[in-house]
Formats: structure tokens, C-alpha cells, sequence
């Protein structure tokens, strides 16, 4: 019987394999980023800077911190990981024939069988009756199915392909996690430096004000500068006052994401140029991005499940065999129950085949087929979003510094026609409609200043994130 059992589960583990081989897709991008914004230079990889060598800003560190250990939504992500590795491993269980021990007792009454007396035909002697008792123990298997056909074997690749797309996508949620920490955070400090130029500006108009209120009352200029000098303080006053409000609302985002606010007293931030390394990364080669990219791993994690269970579904058209037994003692005295004369065995194999289900294991495996394409469609579609995000963040870090370099000529020019507008309206050749303009323009352009230095910023932290920083201090969980 040993032998039996060990031919069948021989057979079921080295079952045939009707699930397609996995095979990468070929990569849908060119082999290389656009040339006319990326010149191959870099001092290091994304991957080999730690995010707290890459981000500076310490109290940023604190908010990072914070999110990568109190966010909801990656606690989440981190607590499907622990069911998918479940559901993997009862996938992986099936196997493999579960043996269960089982032991019983019982004892019942049995009415005598009536006897005929003897010597008298006809007679019935008196009843009887008897107890009789029954010990049984022994290991079974139950419903083992023979995987001649590698269905169960596919369906446990299948769940431990999803297990690992999980944690892949768990990584990628990290990733996208810190990114937005980072863009809120620099949406705040982009808001202060704003708010301080807003206040500045309302300081020095409420001053030019009083200048044209004194002027007015002492006849030297008339009611239409007065109230231009009015409007263009309202002006910067509407502005600081939506500023603010802008800056309570990313407050409260961060705060969101970061699992709560921070205890205790915050270090001092840094300005807004000073919040990231200045090292420049080095790109390499697109094809890089799939070994990377966790968004991508988990694609393919997601398609190589699709494919086995093209498998599963190939399987349903053959036999399944299924496989019961057991091995024990039985007897009616408890004291002589383990002995060779009472062994006892079973097995017995079953097969089920389907001769009429009118289409449904066809239609499932036309379902598996179809999620198999989609699968591949989307893990192209996967490499083809990291490829332009790269793509993206490298045009932006060539043309953002040209547009940061020529923001600030524009306001230095500004600046001077501001100053020349002040002179030429004190020695009263030009009205003030032409001081409004020139102060309306100016304080324009600082801000556009301003905003344009945080998108550099962000832009590069954007591609500091698309290239597969910040992975470096996971602990990632072992596979099944």
C-alpha cells in the first residue's frame, strides 16, 4: 500500500503542464531617452542615494518618517501582503495530501436473536440481548487530488504570483507615498516663501498709500492716484489672504498623510532651493526601469498569474483524480487494539470526468485567456508610463533651469522699470497708472519666480522617484 500511495503522489507532483510558459513581453519603448534633453551624465543612482541623504530638509525627515509608519493606506497595503502570503500558502497546502488522526469509541446494545427450543418444534426460547463495543484509530487522507494535469500546482502559482504583486505594489505605494509627502511639503514651503513676499509687498504699499493719501489732502496729486494706490494694496492683500488659505489646506493634507501631526518642537526648515541634494542622478538605460520600477515588477508578477491559470483552466477539460485511504487499527477490546491482527487499510481512487457542460470550461478558458492579454497590455502599458515619467522629469530638469534662469532676468528688469516708474512719478513727468503697472508686474514675476523654484524642486524629486529612489531601507517580506 506504501507503495501505491507513493506512486500516486509521484505522479500528481510531476503532473503535465498545460499552463503557457512565461515569457517578458518585449519592452514597447525606445532603448534609449530622448537625446536632446538627456546628455547620460549623473554622479550616482537613484537606488544608491537613501531618501534622507537625497531630501535635506530635517523637519521634511520628520513627516516622512511619520507617514512611513502611521499611513492608513500603507498600513493597508502591508496588511493585504499578509493576506495574500495566507491565501498562498493554503494554495500551496493543496498540494500535498493532508493526514488527519482519528480515533474512536463506541459501544452499543444489540436485541438477542430469538432461538428455538430444544426438543420442542415451535417453541421460542427467551429473548437475549448483548453490548457490544468497537475501538478504531488510524491516519487518513481525504479527497487527495492526483495533479496529473498540474492544476493544483498552477492554481498555487497563481496565488503566490499575486502574493508577490503585492508586495510589489506595496513598494510602489511607498514610493508614491513618499513622493506625495514631498510635493505637499514643498507646496508649504513654496507658500511660505510666498506669503513673506505677500506681506513684504502689503507692508510697502499700505506705506505708499499713506504717501498718497498725504499727497492727496495736501493738493499735490488727485483722488484717481489715491485710489490707484488703494487698488493695487487690495490687490497683494487678496493675494497673501488666498496664499494662506492654500497653506491650511496643504497643512492639513500633510497632516493627513503623514498618519497625524508631529509632536514636540519641529526643526527648522530650509528654503525651498535648499531642499533636495544637489548630486545629479545618473539615468542609465530604460531597460533598467524594469527591474526597478515596482509598478512594473508587479505587472509582470500579475501576468505570469495569468498565465497559470490559463493552466487551471486547460485542466478542467481532462480527468480529475482524486485519491482516499487510510491505515490503522480496529477491534472490539480496547486493551488488544494496537496489534498486527487488527490493522486495517483503505484506499481507493475516484475519477470525475465532464462530459456535458454546455460551454462553461470553455468560457472559462477563453475568461483566462482574455485576462492573460490584458495582463500583457497592461505590463507594456506599465513600462511605457515609467519610460515617460523618466522622460517627463528629464526635459524638465534641462528646460526648468533655463526657465528659472530667465524668470529672474525678467524680474531683475522689472525691478528696474518698478524703480524708474517711482522716480519719473516723484518728479511728477508720469502718473501713477504707470507705477501700478509697474508694480503690478513685479510682484507677478516674483511670485512666478517662486513657484517655477518649487517646480525644479519637485520636478527633481519626481525623477529621483521615477527612477527607483527611496527603496533602499525597505524590509521586504520573504516569499512562501
Amino acid at each position: 500500500m506504501r507503495k501505491l500511495v507513493s506512486l500516486f503522489i509521484m505522479a500528481s507532483l510531476a503532473g503535465c503542464q498545460l499552463a503557457p510558459p512565461h515569457e517578458r513581453p518585449a519592452s514597447p519603448t525606445a532603448e534609449r531617452y530622448p537625446t536632446e534633453y538627456d546628455d547620460q551624465s549623473g554622479e550616482t543612482t537613484a537606488m544608491a542615494l537613501g531618501w534622507r541623504d537625497f531630501f535635506l530638509d530635517p523637519r521634511l525627515h520628520g513627516y516622512l518618517d511619520s507617514a512611513l509608519e502611521r499611513n492608513r493606506d500603507l498600513r493597508i497595503a502591508v496588511a493585504r501582503i499578509e493576506e495574500a502570503r495566507g491565501l498562498s500558502r493554503v494554495q500551496g497546502a493543496n498540494r500535498f495530501p493532508t493526514l488527519g488522526l482519528s480515533a474512536d469509541a463506541a459501544r452499543s446494545r444489540v436485541p438477542g436473536v430469538g432461538a428455538t427450543a430444544a426438543g420442542e418444534p415451535g417453541a421460542v426460547a427467551a429473548q437475549g440481548s448483548g453490548v457490544n463495543e468497537r475501538y478504531s484509530v488510524g491516519l487518513g487522507v481525504s479527497a487527495f487530488e492526483l495533479d496529473f494535469w498540474s492544476r493544483v500546482r498552477n492554481l498555487s502559482e497563481a496565488a503566490r504570483a499575486q502574493y508577490l504583486a503585492t508586495i510589489e505594489a506595496q513598494r510602489a505605494f511607498r514610493l508614491s507615498l513618499i513622493a506625495e509627502v514631498t510635493a505637499t511639503y514643498l507646496a508649504i514651503r513654496e507658500a511660505d516663501e510666498r506669503i513673506a513676499l505677500a506681506q513684504a509687498t502689503v507692508h510697502s504699499r499700505e506705506e505708499g498709500l499713506e504717501i498718497a493719501r498725504v499727497r492727496f489732502e495736501s493738493g499735490i496729486t488727485s483722488a484717481l492716484d489715491h485710489a490707484q494706490a488703494e487698488a493695487l494694496l487690495t490687490q497683494a492683500e487678496t493675494q497673501l489672504a488666498n496664499l494662506r488659505l492654500n497653506q491650511a489646506l496643504q497643512r492639513n493634507y500633510l497632516v493627513q498623510l503623514a498618519g497625524g501631526d508631529l509632536s514636540g518642537p519641529l526643526p527648522e526648515p530650509r528654503p525651498l532651493t535648499g531642499q533636495i541634494s544637489p548630486t545629479r542622478l545618473a539615468v542609465g538605460l530604460p531597460s533598467a526601469l524594469l527591474y526597478l520600477r515596482p509598478d512594473i515588477l508587479a505587472a509582470e508578477e500579475n501576468l505570469r498569474a495569468a498565465r497559470a491559470n490559463i493552466g487551471v483552466a486547460r485542466a478542467a477539460f481532462f480527468p480529475q483524480v482524486s485519491l482516499t485511504g487510510s491505515l490503522g487499527y480496529a477491534s472490539s477490546e480496547l486493551d488488544n487494539l494496537i496489534s498486527r491482527d487488527n490493522r486495517t487499510w483503505s484506499i481507493g481512487p475516484s475519477l470525475s470526468l465532464p462530459l456535458f457542460d454546455f460551454g462553461r470550461n470553455r468560457g472559462n478558458l477563453t475568461v483566462a485567456e482574455a485576462r492573460e492579454h490584458v495582463a500583457v497590455l497592461q505590463y507594456e502599458q506599465a513600462i511605457e508610463t515609467a519610460f515617460r515619467e523618466v522622460a517627463d522629469a528629464l526635459a524638465g530638469r534641462r528646460y526648468l533651469a533655463e526657465q528659472i534662469t530667465a524668470q529672474q532676468r525678467n524680474m531683475e528688469t522689472l525691478r528696474r522699470i518698478a524703480e524708474i516708474a517711482q522716480d519719473r512719478y516723484a518728479e511728477g513727468v508720469a502718473g501713477y497708472l504707470e507705477v501700478l503697472d509697474a508694480e503690478r508686474n513685479l510682484f507677478e514675476a516674483e511670485q512666478t519666480l517662486i513657484q517655477a523654484q518649487r517646480a525644479e524642486v519637485q520636478n527633481l524629486v519626481e525623477l529621483y522617484v521615477a527612477l527607483g529612489g527611496g527603496l533602499e531601507a525597505e524590509q521586504l517580506s520573504e516569499a512562501p
